[in-house]
C-alpha cells in the first residue's frame, strides 16, 4: 500500500491528486507545520533524511521530491498511458520540460516572494524593522517581481497554444505545474488570465475534487 507522508499546505497535494486520477489505493499520514516557522516537523526525518514533503513509501521503496514521485507513480501504475505522452512525440519533450520547470525554475521566485514578504513580520528589535521592511520591499520590486513577470509571460504564452502543458491532453506535467500556478493566482498580484483559466480547469476535474474532499482544500504555506 502506498503511504503519502502529507505535510499540510504543501506540494504533497499534487501527489494525492495524481493517486486519485490513477484510482490507486493509498493511505495518508498527515504532518502539521510549525505555526511560527511554517516548517515541517522533525518527525518527517524518520521517513526521509531531509525531513521534507512530499515523500511516499510504497512497500520497501521510498520516493521524495514531487516531480520524482509523479514520475514514479506514472511509470509504476499508469499502465494505460493516460498521464504521459508517448515517447518520441514533441508532447513527450514538453512533458519532461514542464515537469522539471515547475520546481527547477518557477518555484524559486515564488518562494523568495513569500520569504521576503514575511521577513518584516518576524520578531526583531523595533528600530531594525523599518530597515528590514524597506530592504524587503526593494528586493521584491527590483528583483523578485521582474522575475515573476518574465516567468509568467512565458507560461501565459504556452497556455495560449494549448489548454494543457504537454500537447492537447491532460498529463502529470499539468499536475506538477498546478502548485506554482495556484500560488501565483493567490499571491502574485499579476494579471494572469490564461493561468486563471488553467486553474479553473484543474479544479473542475473530478479527481481534484475527490482529493480536496478527502484531505481538505488547497492551501499555501503561511495561509491563515
Amino acid at each position: 500500500m502506498i503511504v503519502v507522508h502529507h505535510l499540510e499546505k504543501s506540494r504533497s497535494q499534487r501527489v494525492l491528486w495524481l493517486l486519485e486520477e490513477l484510482g490507486q489505493p493509498y493511505e495518508v499520514k498527515v504532518y502539521k507545520r510549525d505555526p511560527k516557522t511554517i516548517l515541517a516537523p522533525k518527525s518527517l526525518m524518520k521517513v526521509h533524511p531531509l525531513g521534507k514533503s512530499p515523500v511516499i513509501t510504497d512497500g520497501e521503496v521510498t520516493v521524495a521530491e514531487s516531480g520524482a514521485i509523479l514520475e514514479y507513480l506514472v511509470e509504476r501504475y499508469d499502465s494505460a498511458g493516460r498521464f504521459k505522452p508517448k515517447a518520441g512525440a514533441q508532447a513527450a519533450l514538453d512533458y519532461r520540460y514542464w515537469l522539471h520547470y515547475a520546481e527547477g525554475s518557477l518555484m524559486t521566485p515564488l518562494i523568495l516572494a513569500l520569504v521576503f514578504s514575511r521577513l518584516p513580520t518576524q520578531p526583531m528589535p523595533f528600530f531594525v524593522r523599518p530597515v528590514v521592511k524597506g530592504l524587503s520591499a526593494k528586493v521584491i520590486a527590483n528583483y523578485i517581481r521582474p522575475q515573476l513577470q518574465t516567468h509568467f509571460r512565458f507560461v501565459e504564452q504556452q497556455l495560449a497554444k494549448s489548454d494543457w502543458f504537454a500537447g492537447d491532453a491532460f498529463s502529470a506535467a499539468d499536475i506538477q505545474m498546478s502548485y506554482p500556478l495556484m500560488a501565483a493566482v493567490e499571491r502574485s498580484g499579476l494579471e494572469l488570465p490564461r493561468v486563471r483559466d488553467f486553474v479553473a480547469r484543474v479544479k473542475a476535474r473530478p479527481a481534484w475534487q475527490r482529493a480536496e474532499s478527502a484531505h481538505g482544500p488547497f492551501e499555501l504555506p503561511g495561509s491563515d
